[in-house]
């Protein structure tokens, strides 16, 4: 498709000399010899491309610049003049111009400014294309489920995205979307044309997770040869992701916490204090408050990313929404895999509704995308959805278990128990708890009930 020029121009020797340099190149020119004429090309056709007098008959090229610019704010438009004035050039640049160049121009310098102001005017739509990708992939229809607890949840995502909010804790287990969620209420909010910036507080160094968030002066340390913006500078105005923050290291968690406090920061090896204004999503899977007991984690840090906190629910307490999701993820292998699957069978859904997902909307999904690339007709049956080893199970039937004829001491059979869960879930409380299918307050009032809370490192 050719590049289309409209070239609003008076005089008719520099309206043909443009016009054969420019079918040269193969792009597509139209002419106009008044504003009017310009005027009313703009608003009924499209150009990729204005090249527009600022002296015209009948108009000036600014009061066209200044119409057209309110209805389009991505075509490239150069002004043309004889009569170069600094307060002319200013007022156009001020206006949207692209560039302002004075007459006669030299031709090599005019082309050079013409491909400058194409290549901008692509990359900018490319990028409010991919923005419009983003904010579709990412919108609230994406995160499915019909079960009270989802709804719950996602009335509080759409009331943070709504909201001037500045710090978020997701909290959740593994592979129950935290990224996902993350992204959408960062694309569903006012922050969405600035940058999503996102760290794995575990997949770096401590000594690189410093520089990366918040950036290195040159000379900081061996291998600083030049300046480095971190992600909170680089995402001003934006977001930023931090996932696994519960294991991020202590030292790191005192900085994150007075730039929590303050919204300010050093580079590594700056004196420099730098203000920015970015959302903090954080994340973690891990037991925090049995971390602050064990000594791992910042009690006041805690109480900072507490401003809006979203506990996202395990699969397994979804009840029906494992099925949709399984159904939404077959549809959407197939058509990648092109297969023609046309559904899942009631013994299937019965399988994956009866299974524990330890792993949850994450292994749900592997499932569902081994299931389509080995299933050998067009439905997914029984057969096709193979589970792992490591379903929660069902819980042991204990009310019909014998009582000694001697009889037995019952807060011994308690507290046994629940030595056995924090055993069996190494130490972490949420999941003890519901090995034992209690609350997590629940479970602690037990636990100190019998003094077996951890103690905390020096105590």
């Amino acid at each position: 498709m050719s590049i289309r020029v409209l070239i609003v121009e008076d005089e008719s020797l520099i309206r043909w000399s443009l016009r054969q340099k420019f079918e040269q190149l193969g792009f597509d020119v139209i002419e106009a010899e008044r504003g009017s004429e310009g005027s009313d090309l703009l608003a009924h056709k499209q150009f990729d491309l204005v090249m527009l007098d600022h002296k015209l008959p009948d108009v000036t090229g600014l009061d066209i610049l200044r119409t057209f610019r309110q209805r389009d704010h991505d075509t490239p438009v150069i002004m043309m003049t004889a009569y170069s004035r600094i307060e002319d050039a200013v007022e156009a640049i001020k206006l949207g111009a692209f560039d302002y160049v004075p007459k006669p121009f030299q031709m090599d310098l005019l082309l050079r400014t013409v491909d400058k102001a194409l290549e901008t005017t692509r990359l900018r739509r490319e990028v409010r294309e991919l923005r419009r990708h983003m904010e579709h992939q990412y919108g609230f229809d994406r995160v499915i489920g019909d079960h009270s607890s989802m709804k719950q949840m996602m009335d509080v995502v759409k009331g943070v995205c709504m909201s001037s909010a500045t710090t978020v804790f997701l909290r959740g287990d593994t592979g129950t979307g935290k990224d996902l969620l993350a992204r959408v209420i960062h694309y569903n909010s006012e922050r969405a044309p600035r940058p999503f910036m996102n760290i794995t507080c575990t997949a770096i160094s401590e000594a690189l997770l410093e520089s990366e968030l918040f950036g290195h002066e040159r000379g900081a340390f061996t291998d600083a040869r030049t300046q480095k913006k971190g992600l909170f500078e680089l995402a001003d105005g934006g977001t930023v992701f931090l996932d696994e923050v519960g294991d991020m290291p202590g030292a790191l968690q005192a900085k994150l916490l007075r730039f929590l406090e303050e919204r300010t920061f050093r580079r590594v090896g700056g004196t420099e204090e730098i203000h920015v204004n970015v959302r903090i999503i954080a994340a973690t899977n891990r037991d925090i408050e049995a971390a602050i007991q064990e000594g791992a984690f910042r009690s006041d840090l805690l109480f900072r990313l507490n401003v809006v906190t979203i506990d996202i629910p395990a699969l397994h307490q979804r009840g029906e929404d494992p099925a949709a999701l399984a159904r939404i993820f077959v549809h959407q292998f197939a058509t990648e895999f092109r297969k023609d699957i046309t559904s899942v069978s009631d013994a299937a859904i019965g399988k994956i509704l009866n299974y524990g997902w330890p792993g949850n909307v994450r292994e749900l999904r592997n499932v569902c995308e081994r299931a389509v690339l080995l299933c050998k007709s067009n439905v997914i049956e029984e057969e096709d959805i193979v589970l792992g080893n490591m379903g929660v199970p069902q819980p042991a039937d204990v009310g019909n278990m014998p009582i000694p004829a001697e009889g037995l001491d019952f807060d011994q059979l308690e507290k046994g128990l629940l030595e056995q869960a924090m055993a069996q879930s190494g130490g972490n409380q949420t999941k003890a708890a519901k090995l034992l299918n209690m609350s997590r307050d629940t479970f602690r009032y037990r636990l100190e009930k019998f003094d077996l809370i951890p103690k905390r490192r020096g105590d």
